[in-house]
């Protein structure tokens, strides 16, 4: 029974979630003791689910393209052609942790103007080294019996990274890339200030007006996504553990 217990929390808070983005109204009385006079409870200036979806649209275009580059980079620097440039590429996909997204954000306006695509830069940038370094460690750690087996079998340098070396590597590349979505959903909220369709729109709301339900609402979407988001990418992170597992001892 204590295994089903965590499952069911996650259900539970998948459906509060879901029910407070569709009907957001019937919370009203949780919030209204958290605001002064007769102001709003509920974010009432624009729809919570319609900027929940631009918030993981943002993300996930962001993520793709910081996947993309990262997991190619590492594939790169971990063939012989290729492994000199592993100190470059590792202080290109540091850049992002080296500038604080605000910067980024600073200095992308001027080139791109308002809207998505600085944070987009911002968000790409910031995801690049968690999978960048995951991509790496996974196909750097292999079991040397697998690869030797994979080479006895006549397999090409590409069979082996696409069928072998790829699936076995791929728990670890997922458990950056979950932690570089995690690090996305909370970062993207200010993609607001630079005028992005984020949920960082209903906090910065609540700042200006002083209405802590608009902050509170803004902060427990982002924190029930994140939650949700990581324990799926968790969920499958087990899975393929198990199948890579299963593959090495066969």
């Amino acid at each position: 029974m204590r295994a089903w217990i965590p499952n069911i929390l996650r259900a539970a808070l998948l459906a509060v979630l879901i029910a407070f983005l569709v009907s957001p109204d019937l919370f009203d009385p949780l919030l209204k003791p958290l605001v002064q006079d007769n102001a709003p409870a509920i974010y009432n200036q624009g729809s919570l689910l319609t900027l929940t979806l631009l918030h993981l649209r943002t993300v996930a275009i962001a993520t793709t393209g910081a996947i993309l580059v990262a997991v190619t980079l590492a594939i790169l620097v971990t063939r012989s052609f290729g492994a000199e440039f592993l100190p470059l590429s590792r202080s290109l996909v540091n850049i992002g942790q080296t500038f604080p997204p605000v910067a980024v954000l600073a200095l992308a306006v001027p080139i791109l103007g308002f809207g998505e695509k600085p944070t987009l830069v911002a968000l790409f940038l910031y995801g690049l080294l968690p999978i960048f370094e995951n991509t790496l460690t996974g196909l750097t750690t292999l079991p040397p019996s697998m690869m030797e087996a994979a080479r006895g079998a006549g397999m090409t340098d590409r069979q082996r990274l696409f069928k072998v070396e790829l699936p076995l590597a791929m728990p670890v590349i997922l458990a950056g890339i979950r932690l570089s979505v995690v690090i996305s959903l909370a970062t993207a909220t200010i993609g607001s200030t630079v005028a992005a369709k984020t949920l960082g729109e209903v906090i910065i709301a609540g700042l200006q007006s002083n209405n802590i339900a608009f902050v509170l609402q803004g902060g427990l979407i982002v924190g029930a996504l994140a939650v949700l988001i990581y324990d799926g990418f968790s969920a499958i992170e087990r899975v393929l553990a198990r199948r890579a597992g299963l593959s090495a001892r066969a």
